[in-house]
């Protein structure tokens, strides 16, 4: 099931954030996400999020930005089930266009993307981490 987040579940969303950029980036030191929790806490109750629910508990999240996806996040043990993609594909039907950015060196990231249908617009530097990225894009036909 797929719905909007509540206050309730920002420790366990965060949770995922925190777990997942940690094992997904790991060119980027695990002090930085660190560093960063509490203020995604704040983040995510002022974005609209989306949270993927599976008998009472949250096993991955997608935040949009109007037409921006914040990012998408699934717990680790739920990887590569369906979820993401099922994210995605919620808010592919809310907004016609979606934007992302994605960091260079996350070559599953770029793979699934282009799976479903994104395409890399342009590169770009992320100036916080110090990272390469791309900015890919998705429109409806």
């Amino acid at each position: 099931m797929i719905r909007e987040l509540q206050n309730a579940d920002i420790n366990k969303v965060t949770d995922i954030w925190l777990d997942t950029n940690v094992t997904a980036h790991s060119f980027i030191s695990k002090q930085y996400w660190q560093n960063n929790f509490e203020l995604m806490k704040e983040l995510l109750l002022q974005e609209t999020v989306y949270v993927y629910e599976q008998n009472q508990e949250i096993q991955g999240f997608i935040g949009l930005n109007e037409e921006y996806i914040e990012g998408i996040f699934v717990s680790n043990e739920m990887q590569s089930h369906g979820i993401g993609k099922a994210l995605l594909n919620y808010a592919k039907n809310k907004r016609n266009k979606l934007f992302l950015n994605v960091y260079q060196k996350n070559i599953r990231a770029i793979a699934f993307y282009q799976r479903e249908g994104f395409e890399i617009q342009h590169s770009g530097f992320d100036e916080a981490t110090k990272e390469k990225e791309y900015v890919m894009k998705w429109q409806q036909k």
